[in-house]
């Protein structure tokens, strides 16, 4: 699939980093380092614009690396960038650990994934059809 992206950035165009990968990773675009505080959130320009054929989104997702080491997540994950948005791909990071946290220009900071869906029209009724797990949910069918 081709998407057309226009790239302001000081940056390479997002990859797949192997053949298997699902998403691409994006990288700060910034004129000065950032840091965070614990509990801080930031948009973090990447620099790219993006064109998606319609019926595809794009996923905004964490990088977990920099979940699992530093406790910086995407505050909205997954964030979606919808195929009419024409504007620059921020992407909103905070900072959940006890510790400051410094993007620097260029640092990987988000993971972007191309996805298909479908636009669903509801259609009102009085019942809905029964199933084994019912109404259990939030943890209901166990460990």
């Amino acid at each position: 699939m081709k998407v057309q992206i226009i790239n302001k950035s000081k940056h390479t165009l997002p990859t797949y980093e192997t053949s298997a990968s699902a998403g691409m990773d994006l990288r700060a675009n910034i004129d000065e380092s950032i840091t965070m505080k614990p509990l801080e959130r930031a948009i973090i320009k990447t620099g790219l614009f993006i064109a998606l054929p319609v019926g595809f989104e794009a996923q905004v997702r964490p990088r977990s690396g920099l979940a699992a080491k530093n406790g910086i997540s995407v505050l909205n994950a997954p964030g979606t960038i919808d195929a009419d948005y024409r504007g620059e791909v921020g992407v909103i990071l905070v900072n959940l650990s006890n510790d400051n946290f410094t993007i620097n220009d260029g640092d990987r900071i988000a993971q972007m994934v191309i996805a298909k869906f479908e636009q669903a029209s509801w259609e009102e009724v009085e019942v809905l059809s029964e199933t084994k797990r019912g109404s259990g949910g939030f943890g209901s069918t166990g460990v």
